[in-house]
């Protein structure tokens, strides 16, 4: 008796887990293609290249997940990291991290996120948006200055933001 009341259940979760019911419950969230993630990278690390700056690039999506990290010739391995956790930052508030920077300094937010693992309230990076929605960010780490990285995550997004549909 015990094991048909547990097959029922097992069915009746099934035919639940097939119905709309949970379909209604589904979330779609728009991520970049790994083409454009791939030319995003590329380009960034490129841009400080350019300029003489050995970077490396991380775009994370909203999940704070990568979906690409390029790291640029003669990059110190610090920037792996130190670009991941700008594109976290960037991700977590949605904006450029030297906004959040700016409101930190100036006193309008709190230090105690800056203490959660993968903060780094450091110009560097900037925040993708569609439509006015953030879906990612893309932080550079490894030039002579948070704004020269900025400059060059910023370029990684402009070469792809006329495919960004």
């Amino acid at each position: 008796m015990a094991s048909f009341r547990i097959l029922s259940l097992a069915l009746a979760c099934s035919v639940l887990a097939g119905s709309t019911v949970f379909a209604q419950g589904l979330l779609t969230e728009k991520r970049l293609s790994s083409t454009l993630v791939s030319e995003a990278v590329a380009t960034a690390v490129a841009s400080c290249a350019a300029q003489g700056y050995n970077v490396t690039a991380v775009l994370v999506d909203m999940g704070g997940q990568r979906q690409g990290l390029l790291r640029g010739d003669g990059a110190a391995l610090h920037t792996v990291d130190g670009a991941y956790m700008k594109a976290y930052t960037s991700v977590t508030y949605r904006e450029d991290t030297g906004v959040v920077q700016g409101r930190l300094k100036d006193g309008q937010m709190n230090g105690f996120q800056m203490k959660l693992p993968n903060m780094a309230v450091q110009d560097g990076a900037a925040v993708i948006k569609v439509d006015n929605i953030a879906i990612g960010a893309l932080g550079v780490s490894g030039a002579p200055g948070g704004d020269k990285d900025t400059a060059c995550a910023k370029a990684g997004i402009a070469k792809i933001s006329d495919r960004m549909k």
